[in-house]
């Protein structure tokens, strides 16, 4: 029986297990990959983690595992299948491996890469379809590739290719990128990047690999959803190597039931990670919020502890209580 049981190990999971280690806390870590960090690891340069400015994303995830690593949390690889009795007094996660029993839970699942959900996406996933430049993005060196996607990963993205690849096409679907300032003021620099606007991708072509985007724009600017916009679009093609796709997140909410889901899938939670099931509580990227940051997922975890802190102290459960 722990007091906790922190679900993943992105940057909100690995926050809270310091923090629940410091609070002394009989806790555990469920993460379903054994490579700890989430999406961080993906990353090339991360930029605005305080005092840390352009460290490698996967250093940085080292790092935060490090230090929980340093003072004696505990982690397990275990793919999580179903939650039991969420809002009761005791919950059970049911792994592939084991079953782990806590009094509360600290949901830090995170988020996984929004699809375009087009025609060829699928068949050439891994074969000119990709989802992370960092990872991939040097199998198209002096190649001609495009990033669809308007906000900071995207733009991120194609700033990143831009330094491997021959030519960068950067296709939004508005006319105007939603990327912070001084991330469209260097991919406006970048000689070899060309921003197609008020487009998308309807079609993703080729035979053994990606070879061409088939294009549709819209005269007028303006949200462009391919598929329920009814004014006349232009089609072109693309003559493409690779597309990396950045439009967006998909919480990893699925297996929470009893807990409350924003229209989007997230958890809704408030800042302190409270959520409406009693001892559960959300942190990161799955949570509902404004911001979604590595310093935000940090605070989100430390909050949780806190949260649950106060919960289990509450119960009476927190001193003293080990395995049953």
């Amino acid at each position: 029986m722990y007091d906790l049981i922190i679900l993943g190990s992105g940057p909100a999971g690995l926050a809270a297990a310091i923090y629940a280690q410091r609070a002394r806390l009989h806790f555990l870590v469920l993460e379903k990959e054994p490579m700890s960090g989430g999406q961080i690891i993906n990353t090339d340069a991360v930029d605005n983690y305080p005092g840390l400015p352009g460290i490698n994303g996967f250093d940085l995830a080292m790092k935060l595992r490090e230090h929980a690593e340093s003072l004696g949390a505990s982690f397990v690889c275990d793919e999580v299948v179903r939650i039991e009795n969420m809002a009761g007094d005791i919950k059970t996660v049911v792994g592939r491996d084991d079953e782990y029993r806590a009094r509360t839970l600290i949901l830090a699942t995170g988020a996984t890469h929004r699809k375009l959900g087009v025609p060829g996406e699928e068949a050439l996933a891994g074969r000119g379809v990709s989802y992370c430049a960092v990872c991939d993005g040097a199998f198209f060196r002096n190649q001609v590739t495009a990033v669809v996607g308007g906000g900071d990963v995207a733009v991120e993205d194609a700033i990143f290719l831009s330094r491997i690849c021959r030519k960068v096409y950067l296709i939004h679907r508005r006319d105007e990128l939603r990327a912070a300032a001084s991330l469209q003021e260097q991919v406006r620099e970048r000689d070899n990047v060309e921003i197609l606007w008020n487009t998308v991708v309807t079609e993703v072509r080729g035979k053994d690999a990606v070879e061409e985007l088939q294009l549709a724009s819209a005269a007028r600017s303006g949200a462009l959803q391919a598929a329920s916009c009814e004014e006349p679009r232009q089609e072109s093609v693309l003559p493409v190597d690779g597309v990396f796709a950045a439009v967006g997140i998909v919480p990893n909410s699925q297996l929470f039931d009893g807990v409350t889901l924003d229209e989007g899938g997230y958890v809704v939670a408030d800042e302190t990670g409270r959520t409406n099931c009693p001892g559960v509580f959300a942190a990161g990227d799955v949570r509902t919020k404004p911001l979604r940051q590595i310093v935000t997922a940090a605070s989100d975890g430390a909050n949780a502890v806190a949260s649950a802190e106060r919960y289990l102290a509450a119960q009476g459960a927190k001193n003293g209580r080990r395995d049953l």
